[in-house]
C-alpha cells in the first residue's frame, strides 16, 4: 500500500481567515438529518434544573426515593497511577531486542475507591455520591464527571482548537454509542426505491473498523472507500480522497458529506496519520463540505520508539514525517508547545497541555479544525476497561446541542455506577465519607490520570516491540547452497549462494494495538497452481489453528470496506493484536505464528491446501479447544 504522492511537507492550505480573533464555527445545520432538525428540548429534562434549588421541596419529579436504593456504598480496589513503567517520549537509542517486563507482581500496591451513599457537598459539580449518581440525571452526563472531562478535553487534550469559544462535550455509552448518535444526527436514511439523488454517503479507509460500516450500511448510506498506506488515509493518488471527491459519480447518489476515520493505530492497518496529512485531508473536507468523525480510542497509545526500531532493522524510518530521535517531527508542532505560531494566526502562540507526554502525541483533527467540522469520539474502553461503556463526544457547541437532544430520548446518560466510580477514582472524594484512587485517598487527579496513561502506553509499546522483533526475524526463509561457477570446467571453485524468500511484510505500528501483516502469497510454491489465490489465505488461517500452532489471526477480508476490496486484496492480509493475550504468552505465540507460516510455505501439494480449505474450523466440534488468539 502506498499513496502515489507523499505528503512530506504541510503544503496544503485551505482558505484560512487571518485574524487576531478566533472565528466562530460554521453552521452545519444543512447536514442535520430531518429528524435531528425537528428535535426540541426535553420538557422533563429541562425541568431538572429546578431540582437543584437549595432546600426545595420536590413534589414535582417522578423520581424514586434514593433511600430505597439497595446500595449503601460502591467500593473497589484500584491501581495506583504508577503501576506500569512508562517509555520515553523522545527515545534516542533503539529499544533492546528483549524488552523489559511490562507488568508488576500480583502484590502491586493498590488503593481503595469508595463512593458513599451521600455527600455533604452542595456543589453539583463536586458532589459524588450514590444518592445523585443512581438517580435520573441530565443527558450531558453525571455533572462532576462531565465538568472534569470537559475541562481536561479543552485544556489538556486539545488546548489549541482554532475556533472561537472552543468545543463542548457530551458523555456517551462508549464510542459505538457516540458514533450511532453522530450518524443519526448527520445522515438521513435511504431505502431501495427512494430517489437515488437523495442517497447520502460516508467516506472510510479501504480497510476499516467494521462495526462502524455495519452501523451505517443499514441506513442506506453509500460506503465509499479511500486508499490508505502505512501513514494512513491518502489525500492524493488513485482512489485517494481528492480522486474520490473530485470524480464523484452522482449516479450513485450525493457526494459523501461524512467521513469516518481512525487516525492513530488505525484498526486494522495500524497506520498513524501525521499532521501534514491531516491538514491536506482537512483542506479537501473544507472544499467539498465533509464532516470528519474522528474515532480515536488509541490516541494515548503512540509509540516513539518505532522509527528507531525500524531504522535498526530496515535502515529506514516507518514514517516519512519523522526522523531519528524526533519521532513526531512536524513542521508546526512543537513537543513543548510554547513558541510555535497558531494555526490560523501566525502571531498567536500554541498553548501547552501542561504535560510533556500529551504534548508529544500527534494532535487530533481538532487542532486544525478552524471551521468546526470535526466530531471526535473518545472512550474509556482502552484506558480503563471496555465494560465501562463510557466515553464522550467533542465537537462544536451547536452540534453538541443536537446530540444532547438525541440523548435525552434514547440512552439518557451512561451508567451512574460507572460514572461515579470513575469520577471518584480520578477527581477524589469531596467529603470525609469517600475515598479516591491514590495513597492519600484524595484521587488520582489530572497528574495521576496522565501518569496512568503514560504507563499504559509503555506497557503496550513494549508488547508491540516484542511481537515486531520476532516477526522481523522470521519474515524470510533463507536457504544456503553452492552452485558451480560458469568456469567450473577450468577447475575453479563453486559459488556459495544464499536465496531469500519473503513470506510476509508489515509496518512497525506507530500506535494502537495491531500489526497489519501482508502475506506475500505470490512467493508460495503453489501460488501458480491454486486458481483461486484466496484459498491459500483460507488454508493458512486454518493451518495456524491446528494443534501444532493453535494461534488465531483476523483475516483481512473481514475489514474490507467493500466486496470489491475484499476480493481484490483483502485476503492478502491478517490483523494481529499484541494487546489482548497475557504477557508471558505473547513471545511464544508470536513464534508459533511465524513457525506456522514457515511450515505452510513448505506445502508442495495442492491437495494439502484443498484439504485444509474443506476442513474449515468448527468451534462446536472442539476445534478451538485451548485456542489462544492474537486476533482480537
Amino acid at each position: 500500500m502506498a499513496c502515489s504522492t507523499q505528503i512530506n511537507s504541510c503544503s496544503y492550505k485551505a482558505a484560512v481567515p487571518m485574524s487576531d480573533k478566533k472565528l466562530e464555527p460554521i453552521d452545519l445545520s444543512h447536514h442535520y438529518s430531518k429528524t435531528t432538525k425537528n428535535r426540541i428540548r426535553s420538557n422533563i429534562k429541562d425541568f431538572y434544573k429546578y431540582f437543584s434549588i437549595p432546600g426545595i421541596g420536590n413534589l414535582a419529579g417522578g423520581l424514586p426515593n434514593n433511600n430505597n436504593f439497595p446500595f449503601d456504598t460502591l467500593e473497589a480496589a484500584a491501581a495506583l497511577p504508577a503501576r506500569f513503567v512508562p517509555t520515553p517520549n523522545q527515545p534516542v537509542d533503539p529499544p533492546r531486542d528483549q524488552p523489559a517486563a511490562t507488568s508488576l507482581p500480583e502484590s502491586a500496591p493498590a488503593s481503595r475507591v469508595l463512593v458513599p451513599k451521600s455527600s455533604e457537598s452542595e456543589d453539583i459539580l463536586r458532589k459524588i455520591d450514590l444518592k445523585s449518581a443512581l438517580q435520573y440525571g441530565t443527558a450531558q452526563g453525571y455533572p462532576p464527571l462531565y465538568s472534569y472531562l470537559r475541562q481536561f478535553t479543552r485544556e489538556n487534550m486539545h488546548p489549541n482548537v482554532p475556533y472561537g469559544g472552543g468545543p463542548d462535550i457530551i458523555l456517551t455509552c462508549g464510542s459505538t454509542d457516540g458514533f450511532a448518535k453522530s450518524l443519526e444526527a448527520l445522515s438521513n436514511t435511504w431505502s431501495e426505491g427512494d430517489p437515488i439523488h437523495m442517497r447520502e454517503g460516508m467516506l472510510v479507509e479501504e480497510f476499516a473498523y467494521m462495526n462502524a460500516i455495519q452501523a451505517a450500511r443499514p441506513r442506506g448510506l453509500n460506503i465509499v472507500p479511500v486508499a490508505v498506506d502505512e501513514e494512513g488515509m491518502c489525500p492524493e493518488g488513485p482512489h485517494g480522497l481528492l480522486d474520490v471527491l473530485e470524480n464523484w459519480d452522482t449516479g450513485k447518489g450525493k457526494r459523501p458529506h461524512l467521513m469516518y476515520t481512525v487516525t492513530i493505530g488505525q484498526n486494522p492497518t495500524s497506520s498513524t496519520l501525521g499532521v501534514c496529512r491531516r491538514k491536506a485531508i482537512y483542506a479537501l473536507c473544507v472544499k467539498y463540505d465533509v464532516i470528519i468523525i474522528e474515532d480515536d480510542p488509541y490516541w494515548y497509545l503512540q509509540y516513539p520508539s518505532v522509527n528507531a526500531s525500524s531504522l535498526q532493522n530496515r535502515f529506514h524510518p516507518t514514517s516519512n514525517n519523522a526522523r531519528p530521535g524526533d519521532p513526531y517531527h512536524y513542521p508546526y508542532y512543537s513537543p513543548t508547545g510554547l513558541s510555535m505560531p497558531y494555526r490560523h494566526n501566525p502571531t498567536a502562540l500554541l498553548e501547552s497541555s501542561g504535560y510533556e507526554f500529551l504534548d508529544s502525541l500527534v494532535p487530533s483533527y481538532l487542532s486544525v479544525d478552524y471551521e468546526g467540522r470535526v466530531v471526535r469520539l473518545d472512550t474509556f474502553s482502552k484506558t480503563v476497561a471496555p465494560g465501562c461503556r463510557l466515553g464522550w463526544i467533542t465537537t462544536q457547541p451547536a452540534l453538541c446541542e443536537r446530540l444532547l437532544r438525541i440523548t435525552e430520548t434514547s440512552t439518557q446518560q451512561p451508567s451512574g455506577f460507572v460514572q461515579s466510580i470513575i469520577a471518584e477514582l480520578i477527581m477524589g472524594p469531596q467529603n470525609k465519607n469517600g475515598k479516591g484512587g491514590s495513597k492519600d485517598e484524595k484521587g488520582w487527579q489530572t497528574d495521576g490520570w496522565v501518569r496512568w496513561l503514560e504507563g499504559l502506553r509503555g506497557n503496550y509499546e513494549r508488547r508491540m516491540n516484542t511481537m515486531c522483533f520476532i516477526l522481523e526475524e522470521g519474515k524470510e526463509i533463507v536457504k544456503a547452497g553452492r552452485r558451480k561457477s560458469l568456469s567450473a570446467e577450468r577447475g575453479e571453485d563453486e559459488w556459495s549462494v544464499i536465496e531469500k524468500t519473503q513470506l510476509y511484510d508489515f509496518a512497525w505500528p506507530r500506535g494502537g494495538m495491531f500489526i497489519w501483516l501482508h502475506l506475500r502469497f505470490e512467493t508460495h510454491p503453489l501460488y501458480k497452481k491454486v486458481e483461486q489465490h484466496e484459498r491459500l489465505a483460507k488454508a493458512l488461517f486454518i493451518h495456524l489453528t491446528t494443534p501444532q500452532y493453535r494461534v488465531l489471526a483476523s483475516p483481512g477480508t473481514i475489514f474490507a470496506a467493500t466486496d470489491e476490496i475484499k476480493e481484490e486484496k483483502g485476503w492478502q492480509y491478517f490483523r494481529l493484536c499484541f494487546a489482548a493475550v497475557d504477557e508471558d504468552l505473547l513471545a511464544g505465540l508470536s513464534r508459533k505464528l511465524v513457525a506456522g507460516i514457515h511450515s505452510f510455505w513448505g506445502f508442495k501439494n495442492v491437495d494439502d491446501v484443498e484439504e485444509l480449505v474443506l476442513r474449515d474450523v468448527d468451534p462446536s466440534a472442539g476445534d478451538l479447544t485451548d485456542m489462544t488468539g492474537i486476533a482480537c
